[in-house]
C-alpha cells in the first residue's frame, strides 16, 4: 500500500512583486513606446522634436534669462556680455499693467477683492461633495455679478427696477411712434401707388403699436413719478418692485396653496439686495467710479470670458430647446437666430455691438461700451452652445421622455430633471471646448479698443525703456502661459466630471 499525505497550509502566501518588465517606467516603455517597430521609431522621431522644442525654450526661459534689472539696459547683450534670453525684469516692471490695465492704483483692491469672491464661491462650485450647492450657486450667479459690478465700476444706485423699467418701455414705445410716423409719412411720398399704401399701413401699425405699449408702461411710469416724491426715491422704488415681484411670484406659484415658499424666497432675496446697498453704501453714492475705459489686462479677460460663458449657456439651452420645440413660431425665430448669429463673425459681432446699437436705442438710454460687448459675446456664444446642447438632446433615448410622460411629468419636469441632465452629461467634452475657445477669442475685444491681456500686452512694446530684442518674446511667453494655465486647467476639470460622471458606461 502506498501512503497519502495530504498538506496544509497554515498561513496565506505572501503576494510576490510583479516582473520588473511589466511595471513602472520599464513597463511602460515595453509596452507603449518600444512594442513595435512603428512605435520605436515613432517614439525616437517624438524624442528628437521634444529635445530640438524643449531645449531652446528653456535656455531661453531660464538658463540664458535675466532676472534683475530696472531698465532696458539689464537685457541688452553689450551690458550683460553674453547671450540674453527672456527679460524678467520687464514682466516685473509691467506685472501690474497686465493685470490691471489702466485701473487705478489707489483703486486696486477692489479688483483683488471681486477676484477673491469669485474664488471663494468658484471653488465650493467645483468640489463635488462640498454643502449649500444651492445657496452658493444663487450667490454665485445672482448675488455676485451685481456686487462684482460696483466693486469694479463703482457708483451707487438712485432707483431701482420700477424707474429702469417704465424708462425703458417709454423710451422704446416713443421711439416706435415716432419711427412709425416717419414710415407713414414716407409712404405717402412714393410716386409708385402700389407701394404707397403698404408703406403708410405699416408705419400706421407700428405707431399705433408704440401707442399701445405706451398705454401699457403707463402704470409704471405713475408708480416711478409717485415713488420720486418720498425722501429716499431709490428705498420707496425698491419696496415697490419687492411687493410687486413677490405678489407675482405667489400667485403664479400656485397662490395659497402653494405659493408661500416662493413669496417668502422673493422676500428674502430683496431683504439680501437691501442689505448689499446698505452695507456697499451704494444709497449715498458707493464707490469712486472707474470707467470701463480704464479696465484692461486679465481683468477684462475673465470678466469678458466668464460672462459670455455664464450667460452663454442659459441662452444656449433656451435655443436649443425652441429648435426642437413643436411651435412653428419658436422653432422658426430659434432657428434664425442660431443661423444668423452663427453666420456672423465674431468681430462683426463687436463692431455692432460697439458702433451701430447705440444708434438702435433710445435717446435718453445709453450702455456702457463693454456691457454691449458683454451681451454680443454672450448672445454669439449661446448660439453655438445651441448646437451642441441639441446634440446632446438628440443622443437621449426616445424612450426616457416617454416614460416620463407615462409617470405624468409635465413637460417642463421632464425636460429639467430627466431629459436636459442627460443632455448636458453627454456634450460636456464638446461644452468645454466652445469655452477654451472662447477664453481665447476675448483677445479679439482689442479691435474694439478695450485692452485685454493681449492688448495690455502690445501696448506695453511702446515703452521705450524696455525696448529690447527679447521682450517681444518674454511678454508673448509670460501671456502664453497665463493663457495655457486656465485652458489647461478648464481642460482638465472637464475630464474630472466626465469621468466622475461616466458618460460611456453604456459604450
Amino acid at each position: 500500500m502506498t501512503e497519502q499525505a495530504a498538506f496544509i497550509r497554515q498561513n496565506i502566501v505572501e503576494p510576490r512583486r510583479a516582473p520588473v518588465r511589466t511595471t513602472g517606467v520599464i513597463g511602460f516603455a515595453r509596452e507603449r513606446l518600444f512594442n513595435s517597430p512603428l512605435n520605436i521609431a515613432m517614439t525616437l522621431i517624438g524624442a528628437v522634436l521634444l529635445w530640438l522644442i524643449l531645449v531652446p525654450v528653456v535656455k531661453f526661459l531660464l538658463v540664458d534669462a535675466v532676472w534683475q534689472g530696472s531698465d532696458r539696459n539689464a537685457c541688452l547683450e553689450s551690458n550683460v556680455g553674453r547671450v540674453v534670453g527672456a527679460c524678467w525684469p520687464y514682466i516685473q516692471a509691467k506685472f501690474d499693467q497686465f493685470i490691471y490695465g489702466f485701473y487705478p492704483a489707489e483703486e486696486r483692491w477692489r479688483v483683488n477683492l471681486t477676484f477673491a469672491l469669485g474664488a471663494l464661491l468658484l471653488l465650493p462650485l467645483l468640489i463635488p461633495r462640498a454643502p449649500a450647492k444651492a445657496l452658493n450657486s444663487g450667490l454665485f450667479f445672482a448675488a455676485y455679478p451685481v456686487i462684482g459690478f460696483f466693486l469694479l465700476r463703482g457708483g451707487g444706485v438712485k432707483a431701482f427696477a420700477v424707474h429702469w423699467v417704465a424708462d425703458l418701455g417709454s423710451g422704446f414705445a416713443s421711439s416706435l411712434v415716432d419711427a412709425g410716423n416717419q414710415l407713414a409719412g414716407a409712404g405717402a411720398t412714393i410716386s409708385r401707388g402700389w407701394l404707397s399704401q403698404p408703406v403708410a399701413w405699416v408705419g400706421k401699425a407700428l405707431a399705433w403699436f408704440g401707442e399701445g405699449l405706451g398705454w401699457l408702461v403707463w402704470p409704471l411710469e405713475w408708480l416711478r413719478d409717485y415713488t420720486e416724491r418720498f425722501h429716499s426715491p431709490l428705498w420707496a422704488d425698491l419696496t415697490a418692485t419687492a411687493v410687486i415681484v413677490s405678489l407675482l411670484v405667489f400667485f403664479f406659484t400656485g397662490g395659497f396653496r402653494n405659493g408661500w415658499r416662493a413669496l417668502f424666497r422673493s422676500i428674502a432675496i430683496f431683504i439680501g439686495i437691501a442689505v448689499v446697498i446698505k452695507v456697499m453704501r451704494l444709497d449715498q453714492g458707493g464707490l469712486p467710479i472707474v470707467d470701463t475705459r480704464s479696465w484692461g489686462g486679465l481683468l477684462v479677460t475673465l470678466v469678458v470670458s466668464v460672462t459670455g460663458i455664464v450667460a452663454s449657456m442659459p441662452v444656449g439651452i433656451v435655443l436649443a430647446l425652441g429648435r426642437r420645440s413643436t411651435i412653428p413660431l419658436i422653432r422658426v425665430f430659434s432657428i434664425a437666430f442660431i443661423e444668423f448669429w452663427r453666420g456672423v463673425p465674431l468681430i462683426t459681432v463687436l463692431f455692432f455691438a460697439t458702433y451701430m446699437l447705440p444708434l438702435f436705442l433710445p435717446g435718453n438710454f445709453t450702455v456702457d461700451g463693454l456691457v454691449r460687448v458683454l451681451i454680443g459675446i454672450a448672445l454669439f456664444a449661446g448660439a453655438y452652445n445651441a448646437e451642441v446642447i441639441r446634440g446632446g438632446l438628440q443622443a437621449v433615448p426616445r424612450g426616457q421622455p416617454e416614460a416620463a410622460n407615462a409617470l405624468g411629468l409635465s413637460y417642463w419636469k421632464t425636460t429639467g430633471l430627466i431629459v436636459m441632465p442627460q443632455a448636458l452629461r453627454n456634450v460636456i467634452p464638446a461644452l468645454v471646448n466652445s469655452f477654451i475657445a472662447l477664453f481665447k477669442d476675448t483677445t479679439l475685444v482689442l479691435i474694439v479698443a478695450i485692452f485685454d491681456l493681449l492688448g495690455q500686452l502690445r501696448a506695453s512694446f511702446a515703452d521705450p525703456n524696455w525696448a529690447t530684442p527679447s521682450t517681444l518674446f518674454t511678454g508673448f511667453a509670460f501671456t502664453g502661459m497665463i493663457y495655457f494655465v486656465f485652458c489647461f486647467g478648464m481642460s482638465r476639470y472637464s475630464l474630472f466630471v466626465e469621468r466622475r460622471l461616466n458618460v460611456h458606461k453604456n459604450v
